[in-house]
């Protein structure tokens, strides 16, 4: 690091602090001589009582909501923004005015206009915005890129490439939970598959030419509702076999629980039966107010030729990626867990084993990684950020191009503009 970065640690704030954040914030928890955190801005009193617990944070440092933090600020060098999607925009602008630099959590903004007003004040003020794609990080498809990149397989022909949502996680988050309604956060392209598309411009190099997009929220519906099924799991006769139980996912096998708050004098079992009697999360899947898809494709024609079939799928056990990239010398096939490159001459084949690092923590440490590379660029005047903000607003635009795509039934063709990708 430069004499300044070893002299003291970059300095940070966080806005939002939910899960996200948290695990970001880790790296300060492991690296304080590199990484501090001196304020946070939460709503819930919970997390941020929590936080300021865990990293010894004064009254003085905590802040219930971010105007009043941006009327009087904190000495820092950065902001790391965690809130919900509809609250990206404001306090990333108010930071970028205020002169932070600012790492962001994905997706950039609920709209295009908004995400390149974004890049835009960047560029203007002279401040790194980074977006937390956090699969240019990850080992699994750092090491795609890196064999693509090596040219021992030639030139990209076209990809495949699919995000099983899994059904625990879209039921828990796209048909109960925070990311259920478009309007609130964003359409399930951009909240779910940002991360995808960046990934797949990373890997060609190219800006999308045109793109057509087709899907639909197919079944969890009211109409598709079973006889005789409630509007809560807990009193549904059906919930022994029903598939989408809240009561099964939620009381009996724990999974997607980590978010929920436990107030001081209450327990896990408490807040969680009081969901399932009560709050969002008990709701039948047939019954809830959520309106995103359940399932997308998206074809792209890339600059350079290349094609690109996207798919995004809900109802799946798996919680995976899969990619098949087909070149001009050979092709490489992964689902996250094995890795396979097979040469066309002398049908040379390798298998990379990465189900070690299947579900450890953070992400296989990109997480981690990312916000590594954040300090670095912070520490570094004039190294280049893997997830800068002008890498990221192609990718948006390409979701948000597809969602228009999907609604009209029109084939969409992307005119050029400043906002091209930059690898």
């Amino acid at each position: 690091m430069s004499d300044h970065a070893a002299a003291r640690p970059v300095t940070i704030v966080a806005i939002g602090a939910g899960n996200r954040t948290n695990k970001y914030l880790e790296y300060a928890v492991r690296h304080p001589e590199r990484l501090q955190l001196v304020g946070v801005v939460e709503l819930n009193d919970i997390r941020r009582r929590a936080v300021a617990e865990k990293f010894g944070l004064a009254p003085e440092q905590c802040y219930a909501d971010y105007d009043r933090f941006f009327a009087h600020p904190l000495p820092a060098d950065a902001i790391l923004i965690g809130t919900p999607e509809n609250m990206h925009f404001d306090p990333c602008m108010k930071a970028i005015e205020a002169g932070y630099h600012v790492l962001l959590e994905k997706p950039i903004a609920q709209t295009l206009p908004e995400c390149c007003r974004i890049a835009e004040a960047a560029r203007r003020k002279g401040v790194i915005v980074g977006v937390c794609h956090v699969l240019r990080y990850h080992p699994y498809f750092v090491r795609i890129k890196e064999i693509i990149d090596s040219g021992e397989l030639g030139e990209i022909i076209s990809i495949s490439h699919l995000t099983a949502v899994g059904l625990d996680r879209a039921t828990h988050g796209f048909v109960r939970g925070m990311w259920r309604r478009e309007e609130v956060t964003n359409p399930m392209l951009i909240s779910k598959s940002c991360h995808d598309i960046d990934f797949l411009l990373w890997l060609t190099k190219a800006r999308c030419r045109k793109l057509s997009s087709f899907g639909s929220l197919r079944w969890f519906r009211r109409e598709n509702a079973p006889q005789g099924s409630t509007e809560r799991c807990i009193d549904c006769p059906l919930e022994s076999r029903c598939p989408y139980s809240a009561v099964d996912l939620y009381d009996v096998r724990r999974d997607w629980i980590s978010n929920f708050d436990v107030p001081e004098g209450s327990s896990l079992d408490e807040v969680i039966r009081r969901e399932l009697r009560e709050g969002p999360y008990g709701r039948c899947v047939f019954r809830c107010d959520n309106n995103v898809v359940d399932h997308q494709i998206v074809s792209m024609e890339m600059e350079n030729d290349v094609t690109i079939s996207f798919a995004m799928d809900s109802f799946t056990l798996g919680d995976q990626r899969e990619t098949h990239i087909r070149l001009t010398h050979g092709e490489i096939d992964g689902d996250e867990r094995t890795l396979r490159v097979k040469s066309f001459r002398g049908r040379k084949e390798r298998v990379y084993d990465f189900s070690p690092i299947l579900g450890t923590p953070f992400h296989a440490g990109a997480d981690l990684n990312l916000i590594e590379d954040f300090v670095e660029a912070l520490a570094h005047p004039g190294e280049r950020l893997r997830t800068a903000i002008d890498h990221s607003v192609e990718s948006h635009r390409i979701c948000f191009e597809a969602e228009r795509s999907r609604l009209t039934g029109q084939t969409i063709t992307l005119e050029r503009d400043e906002y091209g990708l930059k690898c």
